[in-house]
C-alpha cells in the first residue's frame, strides 16, 4: 500500500506496552462468556511477552459479558448501561487475572471504580510501580466514567504509564482497505497515520481513542490475537500487523 510497504518495524520493539484485548476475544465460539482455553492461551502468550523483560498492562474490554445481559439494558439511559458495561471489564480483568497466575506471572487488578475486596483502586503511580517491579497490570472499569469506551481508556492509560506503544489484538492481522472476511482481495495497510485513519473512518479505534494516541505520540499496532506467537513476534518488530503513528 501506499501508506508505507515496508512499515515501520521500529514501532514496535518496546520496553513497555498496553495490550488492548475486545472481551469478544475471550469468548472463542460461545455466543457469550468466557472460554477458559481462550483466557488460558492469551495468558500464556502474555507470560511468553513478559519473559523477554516487557512491562505490560492491559485493558480488557466486556462485551462478551454485557451480551448476555444486554437485554435488561434496554431501555436504560446510557449512564447506567456504560456502568454494567464497565462492570463486566472488571469480570473479565480478574478471570485474567487468575489464567496469568497460573501461568507464573505475577499479577494486578487495578480498577477505575474502587472494589477493595477484588482489586486494586487505580492509582497512576501505584500501576507504574507494579510494573517496573515486573508485574502485568489489568486495568478494568474502563476509565471510571460512562460514554467512554475502553478503547479510550486503553489509550488513557497507555498515555499515563508512558508506554511505547498501544497493541490492538483484533481478529485480523492489521487494518485493511474493507473488511477482509467479506472481500478475500481487500489489501492490508503496513502503516497509516491517524490523520488517515480518522478521515477515511477506519473504526480502528474510536475517534477518541485515535486522538488521545496522537496527543501524546503513541503508535497504535493492530495484529491479530488468533495467530499464535503474534504478541512476542509484535513486540520484537516481526510478523504481520500495521502501524498507526504520524507518518511522514
Amino acid at each position: 500500500m501506499e501508506e508505507g510497504e515496508a512499515g515501520d518495524k521500529s514501532a514496535t520493539r518496546s520496553r513497555r506496552v498496553l495490550l488492548k484485548l475486545s472481551g469478544e476475544a475471550l469468548m472463542g465460539s460461545q455466543e457469550y462468556g468466557l472460554d477458559p482455553e481462550i483466557v488460558d492461551r492469551i495468558a500464556a502468550e502474555v507470560r511468553t511477552v513478559a519473559d523477554l523483560n516487557i512491562e505490560i498492562c492491559l485493558v480488557i474490554g466486556g462485551g462478551n459479558i454485557f451480551r448476555g445481559v444486554s437485554g435488561a439494558a434496554k431501555g436504560m439511559d446510557r449512564a447506567s448501561a456504560d456502568y454494567m458495561g464497565m462492570l463486566a471489564t472488571v469480570i473479565n480483568a480478574l478471570a485474567m487475572q487468575n489464567a496469568l497466575e497460573r501461568n507464573g506471572v505475577d499479577t494486578r487488578v487495578l480498577s477505575a471504580i474502587p472494589m477493595q475486596s477484588v482489586c486494586e483502586p487505580y492509582i497512576r503511580r501505584r500501576a507504574v510501580r507494579h510494573m517496573e517491579r515486573g508485574r502485568v497490570v489489568i486495568f478494568a472499569a474502563g476509565t471510571g466514567n460512562p460514554f467512554f469506551t475502553t478503547d479510550t481508556a486503553a489509550a488513557l492509560r497507555a498515555s499515563e504509564m508512558s508506554c511505547d506503544a498501544l497493541l490492538k489484538a483484533t481478529k485480523v492481522d492489521g487494518v485493511y482497505t474493507e473488511d477482509p472476511v467479506e472481500n478475500p482481495n481487500a489489501e492490508r495497510y503496513e502503516t497509516l497515520s491517524y490523520h488517515q485513519v480518522l478521515s477515511r473512518d477506519l473504526r480502528v479505534m474510536d475517534a477518541s481513542a485515535i486522538s488521545l494516541a496522537r496527543e501524546n505520540n503513541i503508535p497504535i499496532v493492530v495484529f491479530s490475537i488468533y495467530d499464535k506467537g503474534a504478541f512476542a513476534d509484535v513486540v520484537e518488530g516481526k510478523g504481520l500487523f500495521t502501524v498507526i503513528d504520524h507518518g511522514e
